[in-house]
């Protein structure tokens, strides 16, 4: 089995370069990567060129980046990779593994925070618990899923906000998740620049909203604000 990695990207001059070299042992095994970049208005693009298998222009937005991916890929089984979040080294090993010995078709890993403050430590123990006992992933755990079954499911759902959590309830109809205790490491800047708990606080809020029914559109314009 193949797997395709799929990276949306806006504006990513600075580091895409460094985060894709992280990815080439991955992609010298056989596996796929695509950049799908938003419409940035740096170099992006051509920092990632050589670094990558496929670059790709969309319409901004993380869904209908990871959706234009997705219909490029080649792979049997898709992972959805946000271009601040590393890989454990035996990445595809685990998710391949991991689908083929069972009926579940789709899953994610545990997350660590890239902050050295306990805080950050207690921040990803707890959406890692809060993964395990709702089912709902989030796009920072670094969902993976069947392509077959990603078809089926039409996709991301075009919406600007919480489609990782759209698509989480989704899936679960089909298959519980598959939780890797290996961890990704995403950054921990959006709490450290904004304050982590003001940011707890708003994350939760705005999840909370988008179960009980609030439109995304209307939650985008809090999350940046």
């Amino acid at each position: 089995m193949k797997l395709s990695i799929i990276i949306p990207v806006l504006n990513e001059e600075n580091s895409i370069a460094a985060f894709l070299q992280s990815l080439q042992r991955l992609r010298e095994a056989g596996n796929e990567l695509i950049v799908v970049d938003g419409g940035s208005h740096d170099n992006t693009m051509t920092h990632a060129t050589g670094l990558c298998d496929m670059q790709l222009i969309s319409e901004k937005g993380r869904a209908l980046q990871m959706n234009a991916g997705a219909k490029a890929a080649s792979g049997d089984v898709l992972l959805f990779l946000h271009a601040d979040t590393l890989l454990p080294t035996i990445a595809s090993e685990k998710i391949l593994k991991s689908i083929t010995d069972g009926k579940r078709c789709w899953g994610r890993f545990d997350v660590k925070l890239s902050g050295k403050a306990f805080l950050f430590y207690l921040i990803a123990s707890l959406m890692n618990l809060r993964s395990r006992v709702t089912g709902i992933a989030t796009g920072d755990q670094a969902i993976f899923v069947r392509a077959d079954i990603f078809s089926q499911i039409g996709g991301f759902q075009n919406i600007p906000l919480m489609e990782d959590i759209a698509i989480s309830k989704q899936l679960k109809n089909i298959s519980s998740p598959i939780c890797l205790r290996e961890k990704v490491i995403t950054s921990s800047r959006r709490w450290e620049e904004h304050g982590s708990w003001k940011t707890i606080v708003l994350m939760w809020r705005l999840r909370l909203a988008f179960f009980l029914g609030e439109d995304p559109k209307v939650l985008v314009t809090k999350y940046y604000h």
